[in-house]
């Protein structure tokens, strides 16, 4: 196939293919170079800063560079240069190694583009949505993993005894559909799961509609002998529904009388977790048991167990693989306990998010103070989304935001995070810039039962980590 296209050779799955991936070490591109390296094409990559990933994919025979620059691949003979770079969303035009793949006339593509071929002998089961992807495809792998359908998956967060991604070996693959950069668009879904939709990431959809549109197209990917799947109970999933996508059948679900996989006679447990009845189009499947904390988590499981019907899995079998589902990486994680203060980091970063993590605390620790720590993630968002954020604090009796997380964009000086903390109404919320000053504030002003929830897309979780440290030997985990 030396005269075929990459993408041709690719998708016929010719794995003398070469590909080199640059943010080889970040959640987006990490996860799919684990799948290309189990399927047996030739991988490199690069990241400038070392982590868990590159150790564990340089420890299963991916070349892996610790900088970016121009000789990892001009200093390759041509017979040994890849013939197709994937780039993370996060690598610029100035980056020299992708100045240099465009000088050698190497193609450089990112995620949308790529995992069109990669997935095109799959059928992809792509879960979408503003909040809730990594939980509901995790709570989808494990599910069809434990019950005889070793599915591929490709999961946004790492899931304890699954890891973020294996190639697997039956027809089906699950994938986290990520909207941002519009990555989802490049899959060609035979189920696709819609868990919400609402405006995020103003810095690739300018307006709320603009965000929804390119949801609509999303599901019109949709094969047309395909389903999709949308809560019932979220107003924008509903209006995707409305819009009525041309392929595929649709089920809904959610707490609504009218979703056609219901949760009644719901539950809550000394944990915070939930029991409920769950009947799909009024006959009973059985009765769920989650441990995971929060309202959100319930209708994520009920998501999964939409698709694992699909996939013929035992309703019975299914719900007992929810039954212990653990939860993602950074999704309510108890990070340990040191002198009676508990940790625990999430991932939140959208003020629908923060409220519904801040939900499930109050629920779960009725009578603990809580502490939310939160770090706005992008100056795009924080500025687009201000007073909805200032307002998502309310279930923590205490708040402290730290400076921005930049990520990918520049501070233009139009927000800081002073002024979501003017923006704010909650009686005990203040700013603190330094991780390292929080964390040293914390530790002198916890006592014994608070709860400390550090929240956002960035590094927040290393204060819970540095307060662990800080109040000395007793920690649990």
């Amino acid at each position: 196939m030396s005269n075929a296209s990459w993408q041709e050779r690719l998708a016929a799955g010719d794995t003398s293919l070469k590909i080199h991936l640059l943010g080889i070490g970040g959640a987006g591109l990490g996860p799919i170079a684990t799948v290309l390296q189990e399927m047996g094409y030739r991988v490199s990559g690069s990241d400038a800063a070392a982590n868990e990933r590159t150790q564990a994919l340089a420890a299963a025979g991916v070349r892996v560079h610790p900088r970016q620059e121009a000789a990892n691949l001009t200093g390759l003979p041509p017979e040994e240069r890849p013939d197709v770079v994937l780039a993370s969303s996060a690598v610029g035009p100035d980056n020299p190694e992708r100045k240099a793949a465009a000088a050698l006339n190497i193609p450089v593509v990112k995620r949308q583009a790529f995992l069109t071929p990669l997935l095109a002998r799959r059928k992809v089961i792509a879960v979408a949505g503003t909040h809730g992807k990594s939980t509901t495809t995790g709570m989808i792998v494990k599910i069809l993993r434990e019950n005889g359908v070793p599915a591929g998956y490709i999961i946004g967060s790492d899931l304890p005894g699954f890891g973020m991604a294996q190639a697997g070996t039956s027809p089906w693959f699950v994938i986290e559909a990520d909207e941002y950069d519009h990555m989802f668009l490049g899959l060609q879904p035979h189920v696709a799961v819609v868990t919400n939709v609402e405006w995020d990431h103003p810095d690739c959809y300018p307006t709320p509609s603009s965000f929804l549109r390119a949801f609509m197209q999303f599901v019109d990917r949709t094969a047309r002998e395909g389903l999709i799947v949308s809560c019932r109970d979220d107003a924008g999933a509903e209006a995707l529904r409305m819009y009525r996508a041309t392929r595929g059948a649709w089920i809904t679900y959610g707490l609504s009388p009218d979703a056609d996989i219901q949760a009644r006679d719901v539950e809550v447990g000394p944990d915070g977790g939930f029991q409920a009845d769950v009947c799909w189009w009024d006959a009973p499947l059985g009765r769920l048991h989650l441990a995971t904390p929060g309202v959100h988590n319930l209708l994520n499981g009920l998501a999964a167990l939409a698709v694992a019907r699909y996939c013929d899995v035992d309703a019975t079998q299914a719900l007992r693989s929810l039954a212990d589902y653990p939860g993602v990486a950074r999704r309510f994680e108890i990070k340990g306990e040191a002198g009676g203060v508990l940790v625990i980091d999430d991932y939140a970063h959208h003020p629908t998010e923060v409220r519904a993590t801040l939900a499930a605390a109050r629920a779960r620790y009725p009578g603990r103070r809580i502490w939310a720590v939160f770090q706005p993630h992008t100056f795009s968002r924080t500025r687009s989304l201000l007073q909805e954020m200032a307002d998502s604090f309310g279930d923590a009796d205490r708040v402290i935001v730290t400076d921005i997380y930049a990520a990918r964009e520049r501070d233009d000086g139009s927000v800081d995070a002073a002024a979501l903390v003017a923006a704010s109404s909650h009686p005990a919320i203040h700013h603190i810039a330094d991780l390292a000053d929080v964390a040293a504030y914390l530790a002198g002003a916890v006592q014994p039962g608070d709860v400390v929830i550090t929240l956002g897309a960035g590094t927040s979780y290393r204060i819970g980590e540095m307060v662990l440290e800080r109040r000395g030997d007793g920690v649990t985990r």
